[in-house]
Parts: structure tokens; C-alpha cells; sequence
């Protein structure tokens, strides 16, 4: 199962930065992993979800085209690579904030060897990237029947 590790948190699981100041801490660590590696490259945010049946990978990419997304599984490594483009303004228009980022976003994610790498879905809707990796069938948990003796 994947836990997410907090580097604040103590192994009895109190924080040990005052709440506030973990916050504050949490939301400096997200602002500086925005980018990964390269400069231009930006990292979508991600959410795992682990079940019996496989595992479930939402990636938020708002404002991308779903035919431009490119999933590849590649040995035990699945990349996501995307980009969002900026939408050419009329000159005459002035920004007063731009805050959204622009650019090719990137993600990679090392998959267990339960995962069957070649029955990966993907699904884009409403700005979500959510990919579906099922379980290899040997790696399932199965129940064993109990045979009694009279």
C-alpha cells in the first residue's frame, strides 16, 4: 500500500512543527516542486489510489487537449507528458495577473510488479487524467477454499 510520507509528522504521528507553521511549510515544498529536472518541464499534481483490483493514478491537467496527453509505459516506469499552451491575447489587451503556469508538464511514476503494464486505460475528463493499472492476475489476492474431512 502507498502511504504519503509527511516530513513533519513524528512516528506516533504528531507533528513536530506547530500546525500553522506545517501548513505554511507544506505549501512552500508544493510551490518549489512545480518544476521537476528541466526548467520548462512542469509536475501535474497527482492522487494514488490502491485496491484489490489495481491501482488509480488522477492527475489534474486543466486546459489541455486529452489528444495531445502521451501515456507510456516503458519497463517498470509509466511517463505522462503534456503540454498546455498559452492563449494568444489581443495586443490591446493588457494582463493585469497571470498566475496559471504554461508549458509542457511531465510525470513519471515506477510501477510495482503486481501492475499488468499492458492493460493500462486512460481516461481524461473535466481536466482529470485518470489511469486505470490493473493487477497482474497472479498477484490478486484469491481466497482458498477450506476442505473439511468427515
Amino acid at each position: 500500500m502507498l502511504n504519503r510520507w509527511n516530513p513533519f509528522e513524528m512516528s506516533n504521528g504528531a507533528v513536530a512543527l506547530g500546525p500553522l507553521m506545517a501548513k505554511e511549510f507544506d505549501q512552500l515544498f508544493r510551490e518549489l516542486n512545480v518544476r521537476q529536472g528541466n526548467s520548462r518541464e512542469l509536475v501535474p499534481p497527482a492522487d494514488i489510489y490502491e485496491t484489490a483490483e489495481g491501482i488509480t493514478l488522477q492527475v489534474d491537467l486543466p486546459g489541455h487537449d486529452p489528444k495531445a496527453i502521451e501515456v507510456k509505459v516503458e519497463n517498470d516506469t509509466l511517463t505522462l507528458k503534456s503540454e498546455r499552451k498559452v492563449v494568444e491575447r489581443p495586443e490591446k489587451d493588457s494582463a493585469r495577473r497571470l498566475e496559471r503556469s504554461f508549458g509542457v508538464y511531465v510525470r513519471s511514476f515506477v510501477l510495482p510488479r503486481t501492475v499488468d503494464a499492458s492493460r493500462v486505460e486512460a481516461r481524461y475528463e473535466n481536466g482529470v487524467l485518470t489511469l486505470t493499472l490493473p493487477r497482474r492476475e497472479e498477484s490478486r489476492p484469491r481466497v482458498v477454499e477450506v476442505k473439511v474431512n468427515s
